[in-house]
């Protein structure tokens, strides 16, 4: 399975979304309508660190052995991520729709089947069939 395309495209999305969160909070919030008072901005930065730190953490185990018992923390830690954003994604569209909305909403389940595809994997018989 091509973990480093998994966690290399998660990074990217990941980053992006944490670099908008940490920089531009203001225009985020009237983007999505929100009162930009100070601590709507603060929990946008937050969350936006939050976001640069899982595309570091993702970027940088790119290149190991990841699945099965391999580096598990690091893909139970993206799919819980992704499984979450994903259902909130669905019970905001619920109630509001919102084009944006739909794309996050795809790109999380893609992320979340893709991660799950990885945990139940076994990396070791993976790399025997690419040697032989």
């Amino acid at each position: 399975m091509k973990t480093k395309w998994l966690l290399s495209s998660s990074a990217v999305v990941m980053g992006l979304l944490g670099l908008a969160g940490t920089f531009v909070p203001e225009e985020i919030s009237n983007i999505l309508e929100i009162e930009p008072s100070p601590i709507t901005l603060i929990l946008l930065q937050i969350i936006g660190g939050l976001y640069l730190g899982f595309a570091m953490l993702n970027w940088f185990t790119r290149s190991s052995l990841i699945g099965g018992i391999y580096n598990r923390p690091v893909v139970l830690g993206n799919l819980i991520h992704c499984l979450v954003v994903f259902f909130a994604l669905i019970r905001h569209l619920a109630e509001d729709f919102h084009f944006i909305f739909v794309i996050l909403t795809l790109v999380y389940l893609g992320f979340a089947i893709w991660f799950t595809l990885v945990m139940r994997s076994n990396p070791l018989r993976n790399q025997s069939k690419m040697s032989a």
